[in-house]
Formats: C-alpha cells, structure tokens, sequence
C-alpha cells in the first residue's frame, strides 16, 4: 500500500473530495425525483384533459420551471463523470500522443465552463432577486399560484455548482498538464 493509502497506486480522495461528490450527486438525486414529480404531473394532467375535458391549472408552467432546474440540478455530476458532449475523439487522439497536452486542452476547455456557468448563475441570481423581491409568481390568479423563487434558488445553485465543479476539473487538468497528478473530486 502507498502512502495514499490505495493498493492500486492512485491516492485516496480526500474527506472534503468525497463530501463534495456526495453533494453534487446529491442534486442529481434531487434532479432524478423531480423528473418523477414531472412525469406524475403531465400524466395527471393527461388524465384531467381526457375527464374534465381541460388542462389542470399550472402544469404547463410548473413543468417548464421544472424541466430547467431538473438539468441545473443534474449537470453538476454530468461535468463530474465527463458526459457533457465535447469532441472525445480529438481528446482521445491528443491524449494518445501527448497525455499532458490532452490534459491542458482539457482544462482549456473547463475554463470556458467556468465562465459560461457563472455566467449564468450570475444572471439567475438577478432574477431570484427580482422574483424575491417582487413576489413573482405562476398560475392565475384566485385559481392556483406559486411563487417562483424556490426554482430559481435550485437553479441558481445548480448552476454554481457546475461552475465549481469545472473549477475542481480545471484544477486536476491543470496540474496533470503541468506533470503533477490530480486528485479526484
């Protein structure tokens, strides 16, 4: 065993690299039972069209929020297990050949998820506030409402934490280009 602590070679991630994929998997979780939550209200609202004969109020809104914050919620461990579509064969051809170029690419290309997530949480955080602040709902009014503050709060640290978890892969792409190897996270 290594002073790591792994038989195979590869060092333990630490307790705080552990807690933070437990959180950002954590919200995919979330993400998961709010895509049944969805599934449960469009059939609801099927059932209700073919009985009553019209749309049962809200669920053409609530399931646009919904949608949105299920793949803020999710995207976090998508970054986390490199599913996000990116040209793999370009990455695969460059890592075959230069390991350390392929991880400089890599990182590159974190750096640009960084800013387009933070960029969007920094524009979600706007109208959260704004939503907050003026009381911002859906649905009509004396038949069925809900605020919308609460979505965009998931959708905001959704969002954050995408860019945070570009940043943890952008810090281990980084660091392999630069001949030291990461830990994961």
């Amino acid at each position: 065993m290594n002073k790591g602590g792994a038989a195979d070679g590869r060092r333990r991630p630490s307790a705080i690299a552990r807690l933070w994929g437990r959180s950002v998997d954590g919200l995919a979780a979330l993400g998961t039972l709010m895509i049944l939550v969805l599934m449960a209200m469009i059939a609801c609202d099927v059932v209700a069209r073919n009985v009553i004969g019209g749309s049962l109020p809200l669920i053409s809104e609530l399931g646009a929020l919904t949608l949105v914050m299920i793949v803020y919620l999710q995207l976090g461990t998508t970054i986390r297990n490199n599913r996000l579509a990116r040209t793999d064969f370009f990455f695969a051809l460059v890592e075959g050949r230069s390991p350390r170029l392929a991880a400089f690419v890599s990182g590159f290309w974190d750096l640009f998820g960084i800013a387009v997530c933070a960029g969007i949480a920094w524009s979600t955080w706007g109208i959260l506030v704004k939503d907050f602040d003026h009381g911002e709902y859906i649905g009509v009014t004396g038949v069925a409402t809900l605020q919308t503050w609460p979505f965009r709060a998931l959708i905001l640290v959704g969002a954050a934490v995408a860019a945070a978890q570009f940043t943890v892969q952008a810090v281990r792409s980084f660091a392999i280009a630069a001949g030291r190897s990461g830990e994961q996270a």
